[in-house]
């Protein structure tokens, strides 16, 4: 054993035993080799003389790589040397008398790296220097099988590494491919063909394996060969033998049926095509399908059905002709009973959609109106296609139900699946109605019959069926229940499934409930029905927790649906949720399971939407609201007085308690207008006040627990539009309590609260906003920086995003102030020591702030404060200064510098929005100000932006006229010329 064949085997080494660094220097050892000039003779020596198949591969690894990389710059007796000897070894063994070594013997990955080798020569020398490379191959088949098993290699690597498209190709290879093919159509496939043929003939009895090979290998050539050569006398009747006969293996057989499938799916014309479809006679087949579905040529017999029925279709679709249509839908009659068996019972070649296929299918049954027997029977396979594949796997049972990880992922999978299955079943019942609503009937029929447990899977489908069905009925067929509604809905509402304590047949049941709700609002008769349904333990005491709550959810949606023809059950109603609203406030909650939209609380806004209506009697309505507020109150006041005496471990689950308490009251309010709690009742409204007195407690005890501050804020809102401006004497005390310790993030939270109450109450909310707005913009400015945040790596910081989240909603505040006649706030005494700073801000943030709607929320603040804070021309200066700072600085530097900077991008929607308010401002100010801004704007500010005097001339007469959509053209093309001028030392002051 030489050096180099010692490198090898260290090299690729796979015992362990050779350290990293010894393998390293074996590495760099056969690289260097892999340099030399003669390192092609090299190779072909060792693969005639070492018997070592790591030195083997490596040889041919080595001679790949070189031909591809080195082949032009070879010389001819090199290329010849490299030809004749790999053609020699995949002949024969060697490539002289003293060759001991036979390639061909060894593994399967030396044989294909053999066969890559050969096709790396075909690439660069056929036919234009070694034409003769398939003539000559052909010439030694005869000498047995290992030499038909290489040929056989050599096709299918040829195939991979350069014919097929199913791989990316560089435009360089797609010439050569159309070379290679353009002179084998030329010169030798009918031989191969020929070749082919024989083979088989000869050796599917003696040897199977050899046979499969041959025609996997003639299985990729078929779509670029002249068909005739294939579909003849004698290559069909053949390849359907082989599929036929039971005695031959799966593995020949499948390889015969998957020929058959690429004559299928051969690309040409319709008119060719129908033809040869028809010539084929598949109905032989048939049968095949019904045999072991898990066998390797059910697989391959599915696989040509299906190809042969897309096939079919396609020539009914492109073909005209009356006699041509008749012939396809005559094929595809025959053969789709077969295609729905395979859709149901096998796996599936993944090239074909089953509802790409049953798509193109129903669309083609629209134009055959009225459907023949033939087609109504095809559309009863077809919805129990849709069945069979909507049904869960039974394996993901317990997964689903518990809704684990593999749950989760499993039900996401089967919601994304199935969303096409549902566009299909709707266009089959668009098509054919009548069968559509019979086969809901049977499936669910057969659900309710269902006594076992283990249908699970069965009835989940059949619900979802039901369930999807309803999206393609119009509301007057919902309500009037036409077709077999109104047999399908009571049906469905008395039933109790035995398997209903599964989580997927309880959701699903309570959704298909929900979605047919408009029917019961017709047949007021069901309505005892839908209650015992969501309130017995198929919906809200399920054991389910997730369905429970579902229940919650939909039930309030039904509440809301039917509300005025529920009031003569709303004392049931109570009775049945009694448990369920004590359990909501008094479970042992984590913090983590209160997230989320449905956390139970919905069971409180239906109780509200049920006992808040003006149909209830005045005293029932106190009665059932006394009766549901007042023990939650105790509740909250029994948990503050003990406040001092909480302990660490306790203080988590009491305020979990205080925040679902909160969270139902808050649900609970929905349900009263403020029309009925201020004007018509308003013993309900005080209720609602006390309530409020004891949940703004929760603030004074405990001023620093965020989850607690965040729901009574919440809670605010909701008095806010519930008691209406009856909730002003509670006010002050909330926005001081809110104001406590709090951070960014609540100070957002308290100017939303501010921010509603402008917008519901205007100038009504004067006093209390002048009594709390020197604190807040006080506490604001204190936080928030003058200048701009900080941006670039390493600022995308939770602080920062909340900073951010502040500055923009301080802005909003601002804007809402003064667009709600409020702008008097700024100007009284207790607040005119943060006019400067507010101004300063404004002026900073319209100037420079990189988000364009927030400079356009503070330029529309300072156009409104000119508009309400400064008299006409040589009027009496309402605020002192006010007018100076506008011209010479917001002016300036807002309306002229700031845009001068080339991010400003006028090609930008929201950019040309913020000139227009710019351009605006300038209107306002010259009709406020008169020459004194036009004299200060044109003399001082133009020339800094070295401006032209015809320009500033000009300027001045439009701003003087009356066409504003004049005067932002000429602005802005002033702005893009003076841009063109300017030097870059201007700067925003």
């Amino acid at each position: 054993m030489d050096d180099l064949e010692k490198a090898i085997l260290i090299m690729f080494d796979e015992s362990g035993t050779v350290d990293s660094e010894l393998k390293q220097k074996a590495k760099d050892y056969c690289d260097k080799i892999k340099e030399e000039q003669a390192i092609c003779s090299v190779c072909i020596e060792k693969l005639c003389f070492s018997n070592l198949v790591q030195v083997q591969f490596w040889c041919l690894q080595t001679l790949h790589e070189v031909i591809r990389v080195r082949y032009s710059s070879m010389n001819l007796d090199e290329r010849y040397l490299i030809r004749k000897s790999v053609f020699s070894i995949a002949c024969f063994g060697g490539f002289d008398d003293k060759s001991t070594v036979r390639v061909l013997e060894g593994p399967a990955f030396i044989k294909n790296k053999l066969a890559q080798v050969l096709v790396t020569l075909i690439y660069f020398e056929y036919p234009s220097v070694w034409s003769s490379v398939f003539v000559d191959f052909l010439s030694q088949l005869s000498k047995g099988a290992m030499i038909i098993d290489m040929f056989c290699r050599v096709l299918n690597a040829l195939d991979e590494e350069l014919i097929n498209l199913d791989y990316p190709r560089t435009p360089e290879e797609l010439a050569v491919a159309a070379r290679v093919k353009d002179a084998m159509r030329q010169q030798c496939v009918a031989q191969i063909v020929r070749a082919w043929y024989d083979i088989v003939s000869m050796y599917r009895n003696s040897d199977e394996e050899l046979c499969a090979s041959v025609l996997e290998s003639m299985r990729r050539y078929i779509s670029w060969i002249d068909i005739g050569l294939i579909v003849n006398d004698a290559f069909i009747p053949l390849l359907f033998e082989l599929v036929l006969v039971g005695g031959l293996s799966e593995q020949l057989r499948g390889a015969a049926a998957g020929c058959l499938s690429a004559v299928v799916s051969k690309r040409m014309d319709p008119q060719s095509k129908l033809p040869l479809l028809q010539s084929l006679q598949m109905r032989r087949v048939f049968g095949l399908v019904a045999q072991d579905s898990d066998s390797e040529l059910v697989s391959n017999v599915a696989a040509l059905l299906t190809g042969y029925a897309v096939e079919v279709l396609e020539c009914f679709k492109r073909l005209n002709s009356e006699d041509a249509k008749g012939v396809s839908m005559e094929l595809l009659n025959e053969v789709l009973p077969s295609v729905f068996y395979v859709m149901q019972n096998c796996e599936l070649d993944s090239t074909f959609s089953i509802v790409q296929f049953l798509s193109g299918y129903v669309a083609t049954m629209k134009t055959l109106s009225p459907l023949r027997e033939t087609q109504l029977l095809h559309v009863g396979q077809i919805l129990e296609v849709i069945r069979s594949q909507i049904r869960y796997d039974p394996m993901y049972r317990k997964n689903l139900d518990i809704l684990d990880k593999i749950g989760r992922e499993e039900e996401d999978r089967m919601v994304e699946f199935r969303k096409d299955l549902f566009v299909l079943l709707r266009n089959v019942g668009r098509v054919a109605p009548d069968v559509t609503q019979i086969f809901i009937r049977n499936s669910l029929a057969t659900a309710v019959g269902s006594s076992s447990n283990w249908n699970v899977e069965e009835v989940e489908a059949a619900l979802s069926l039901f369930y999807a069905f309803g999206e393609s009925i119009n509301g007057e067929a919902m309500r009037t229940g036409s077709g077999l509604l109104g047999e399908l809905v009571p049906m469905l509402l008395s039933t109790r499934f035995p398997c209903h304590s599964n989580r997927l047949v309880a959701l699903v049941y309570l959704e298909t409930v929900t979605r047919y709700m408009k029917f019961v609002q017709e047949n007021t008769q069901y309505i005892h029905m839908v209650l015992a349904a969501f309130l017995d333990e198929r919906g809200i005491h399920h054991l389910n927790v997730n369905v429970s709550r579902r229940a919650s959810y939909l039930f309030m949606r039904v509440v809301k649906l039917l509300k005025l023809k529920l009031v003569p059950f709303i004392e049931n109603i109570l009775q049945s949720l009694q448990d369920t609203v004590a359990g909501f406030t008094s479970m042992d909650y984590t913090l983590k399971e209160l997230s989320g939209s449905e956390d139970g609380s919905h069971i409180f806004e239906a109780i509200g939407l049920l006992i808040g209506m003006e149909d209830v009697p005045p005293a029932k309505q106190s009665d059932y609201l006394s009766s549901l507020l007042t023990p939650l109150c105790q509740q909250v006041e029994a948990l503050l007085r003990n406040a001092e005496v909480l302990t660490p471990e306790e203080a988590p689950q009491k305020f979990a308690n205080i925040q679902q308490i909160i969270v139902a009251i808050n649900s609970l309010s929905k349900g009263f207008s403020e029309r009925l709690v201020t004007a018509s009742r308003p013993a309900i409204g005080l209720m609602f006040k006390q309530t409020l007195d004891v949940l703004l407690q929760v603030l004074v005890v405990f001023p620093n627990v965020e989850t607690l501050r965040s729901k009574v804020t919440s809670f605010v809102h909701r008095m806010v539009d519930t008691l209406g401006a009856s909730v002003f004497p509670y006010l002050p005390k909330a926005l001081e309590q809110l104001l406590v310790d709090s951070e960014p993030k609540e100070l957002v939270g308290l100017l939303i609260l501010l921010n509603q109450l402008i917008c519901k109450f205007n100038t009504l909310f004067r006093d209390i906003l002048d009594e709390v707005f020197p604190a807040i913009a006080g506490r604001i400015l204190n936080v928030i920086p003058v200048d701009a945040l900080p941006s670039g790596p390493g600022s995308n910081t939770e602080e920062n995003r909340e900073m951010q989240e502040l500055q923009r909603t301080l802005y909003t505040f601002l804007h809402v102030i003064t667009t709600h006649d409020l702008s008097s706030v700024f100007l009284s005494p207790k607040s005119r020591s943060y006019l400067q700073p507010i101004m300063q801000l404004l002026l900073f943030t319209s100037c420079k702030h990189k988000d364009i709607l927030v400079r356009k929320v503070c330029v529309q603040i300072f156009i409104r404060l000119i508009r309400d804070w400064c008299a006409m021309p040589n009027g009496e200066e309402k605020v002192p200064g006010f007018q100076s700072f506008i011209i010479e600085n917001f002016a300036t530097n807002c309306c002229l510098y700031s845009l001068l900077d080339n991010s400003f991008e006028f090609r930008d929607a929201n950019t040309l929005v913020l000139f227009g308010e710019i351009v605006l401002a300038q209107k306002v100010m010259y009709e406020k100000f008169g020459n004194d801004f036009l004299v200060h704007f044109v003399s001082k500010g133009f020339p800094a932006a070295h401006c032209p005097q015809d320009l500033a001339e000009t300027y001045c007469q439009k701003l003087q006229g009356s066409d504003i959509k004049a005067l932002k053209s000429f602005y802005q093309s002033l702005i893009e010329n003076l841009r063109l001028q300017q030097n870059g030392s201007l700067v925003v002051r």
